[in-house]
């Protein structure tokens, strides 16, 4: 075949399409060997570094929480192993699809529980996706073997034991020692950010201190996680040798935190707990001379740990809405009219303004008439002339009428602020609310028509707007007993490390001094005294054999009364009186304060002073059993003018008495539970 001009052979075309073709060959031959130079050589390092780590997991070794002992080292708070669920997002593949709606299933979560567990899965990015998240805690032995056997088909999902916060001692104390719960994103955000360098950061899922103990002293009680570089399989699972050893690169012990030791007594909270009288209310008791805190009782009360990380919402709204308000710390988040047991502000008071002495007398009809309006006593048949010794004794309302409308209102208020009345008392483990004491510029802001005399006769006798929390009533009464020092309460004596040294001790802190003369000091003492020694004093019926008690009962009027006075069983509850008592001992030399509010409880001698009696005598037992020496004798000997015809200052206790005193210290051994196996 012949070719015309400018016609190309096949052959020739061909082999310019074979070039084109080979140099296209040669030019992707050149950029995979580019490629595959930059990758193992320029970046190998980084390559092979990102390659190791994808062969392992970092894994958090939970540090022990510090452990909470009472002065004598037993133990109050420490931790329990409990069984819980983590999801690494990383590993658990198709895990919102297949693996959340298994761990539902088998667990029986709520719709609730499933959609926040799938939210903080979805919501982990970055880095997150390599850190385990905490999904459920404290699983029921039979749960976690449910899981456990059907592991192979929750990639992703671990089980392990960590430790858990332990409240050996159950509803006692839990106001004061608190409770846990999980930490939140935004606090997560905000107690990161503002991190030191000495505080090691939270992690989503961590507990933190909630109330209490707990919360003030969390970066005490806190210690810093340990992890450990497991290695695993593309699922996330920990590989092990043909021996069935776990496969770790490195290891880093956690530091476990600081313990605390309290100043409360276990053995004498344990008294306090079974001698309270009533449905609600609270019980202080302070060292009269330190103010530290030797038991402390709220009632009703709730379990911290049921609350820390296990309540339902349900139960949380249970507690919330229950009438009796058992979140509430009485002691110092609840005031109340104090009754009588005011009456030693009015008292001193007096005492000080010069307008009564120690044989200045009153006489009580039954009332006193103010205006045109009669002030009842609680004795409608009146007390006859009675002076500051037997007012107290008797608790006669007529005198501390009389005496208010001699002084006016501002007196009374300047002492009972300086007592510490109308401020909070300080004790830094919960919040305090501060009470009122009213004064002529209160009423003039607070009280219709202002300020007038009337009102200084409601405050003489703790009615009216006065107000006090427990806690605030033993301050004052501490410091009544030893001579005008206001201390601050305190409940934590010492930090200590691990090991047991000491890291921080604390000492009284010292508010102020009331000026109080030895002798104002003594006609109120002497009263006071009266009152639970000798016949006739409205808290006689209690009175101990081997110690001499001074206090004071208290009948708070909550709700006014009509002409007819109604029995404690006639009215409704929430209408009933407070039952008060206040106390000290040994009266001449005090080492103890007990202060008891049973809440609508009725009255202070028979539903309050009781309870006192039997903590005053477990404290004296104890300090017995501890080898205390004590400076003088719980009861002094009787001096010729009390041996003189009439009644004696220190009586023989009846059998009655007796027997109501030993049925409230009878008490098992001790406070907190058996720990949990």
């Amino acid at each position: 075949m012949k070719l015309k001009l400018g016609q190309k052979s096949e052959g020739k075309e061909l082999r310019v399409r074979l070039v084109v073709l080979g140099a296209f060959f040669v030019l992707g031959l050149l950029v995979l060997a580019v490629n595959l130079y930059r990758l193992m050589v320029v970046r190998y390092e980084e390559f092979f570094a990102l390659s190791i780590d994808n062969q392992f997991k970092d894994v958090r070794l939970r540090a022990p929480r510090g452990v909470v002992r009472d002065r004598r080292g037993e133990v109050l708070v420490d931790a329990r192993p409990s069984l819980d669920v983590f999801i690494t997002p990383a590993f658990c593949q198709r895990c919102v699809q297949e693996v959340i709606p298994r761990l539902a299933g088998y667990l029986r979560w709520e719709d609730e529980q499933r959609a926040r567990v799938e939210a903080m899965v979805k919501g982990a990015h970055g880095p997150q996706r390599y850190q385990p998240l905490v999904v459920a805690v404290d699983l029921k032995r039979d749960d976690f073997d449910v899981l456990l056997s059907h592991q192979h088909l929750l990639p992703g999902v671990d089980l392990d034991p960590v430790p858990h916060r332990n409240y050996r001692a159950g509803a006692a104390l839990a106001h004061v020692v608190g409770y846990m719960n999980e930490i939140t994103q935004d606090e997560l955000t905000r107690l990161n950010g503002a991190r030191s360098y000495d505080r090691p950061p939270y992690a989503m899922g961590d507990y933190i201190g909630r109330r209490g103990i707990e919360r003030t002293y969390e970066s005490t009680l806190r210690g810093t996680d340990g992890w450990v570089k497991h290695v695993v399989n593309a699922r996330g699972e920990v590989m092990r040798d043909g021996k069935g050893s776990v496969h770790e690169r490195d290891r880093v012990a956690p530091r476990p935190g600081n313990n605390l030791v309290l100043s409360i007594d276990a053995r004498l909270q344990l008294t306090a707990e079974q001698a309270f009288p009533g449905t609600a209310g609270a019980i202080v008791v302070l060292e009269s001379t330190t103010g530290f805190v030797r038991a402390i009782v709220n009632r009703p009360s709730f379990d911290p740990n049921e609350m820390t990380g296990r309540v339902s919402s349900q139960r949380l709204a249970a507690l919330s809405k229950d009438p009796l308000e058992p979140l509430v710390f009485r002691a110092g988040q609840n005031h109340y009219s104090p009754g009588s047991t005011f009456k030693v502000v009015t008292l001193l008071a007096g005492l000080q303004s010069g307008v009564v002495h120690e044989h200045s007398q009153a006489s009580c009809g039954g009332g006193y008439r103010l205006g045109s309006r009669f002030w009842r006593c609680h004795k409608e048949s009146g007390h006859g002339l009675v002076s500051a010794r037997s007012a107290m004794q008797m608790s006669c309302d007529t005198y501390f009428y009389r005496l208010s409308d001699m002084l006016g209102i501002d007196p009374i208020a300047k002492v009972g602020k300086a007592l510490g009345l109308g401020a909070i008392t300080g004790l830094d483990v919960v919040g305090e609310v501060p009470g009122i004491m009213p004064d002529t510029a209160y009423h003039q802001k607070a009280t219709p028509g202002g300020y007038t005399k009337g009102l200084a006769l409601n405050t003489a006798i703790g009615q009216g707007d006065v107000n006090v929390t427990p806690l605030q009533l033993a301050v004052v009464y501490s410091a009544i007993a030893n001579g005008g020092d206001v201390y601050q309460p305190q409940i934590v004596r010492r930090v200590e490390r691990p090991d047991g040294t000491v890291k921080q001790e604390f000492t009284p802190k010292l508010v102020r001094h009331l000026d109080i003369t030895p002798e104002q000091r003594s006609i109120v003492v002497e009263g006071l005294k009266a009152v639970v020694n000798e016949p006739g004093g409205t808290a006689f019926r209690v009175r101990l054999k081997d110690v001499v008690m001074a206090g004071k009962t208290g009948t708070a009027q909550v709700a006014r009364l009509g002409d007819k006075r109604l029995k404690k069983e006639e009215m409704d509850y929430f209408e009933r009186d407070h039952a008060w008592f206040a106390a000290f001992a040994p009266a001449d030399a005090p080492r103890v304060t007990v202060v008891v509010l049973n809440e609508h409880g009725g009255h202070g001698g028979s539903d309050a002073a009781p309870a006192a009696a039997a903590i005053v005598q477990k404290f004296f037992e104890l300090e017995r059993l501890d080898g205390v020496a004590f400076d003088r004798p719980l009861v002094p000997a009787p001096s010729p003018a009390v041996t003189a015809p009439g009644p004696a200052l220190v009586a023989q206790p009846s059998p009655e008495v007796d027997a109501g005193v030993e049925a409230a210290l009878s008490a098992t051994p001790s406070l907190v539970r058996p720990e949990v196996q």
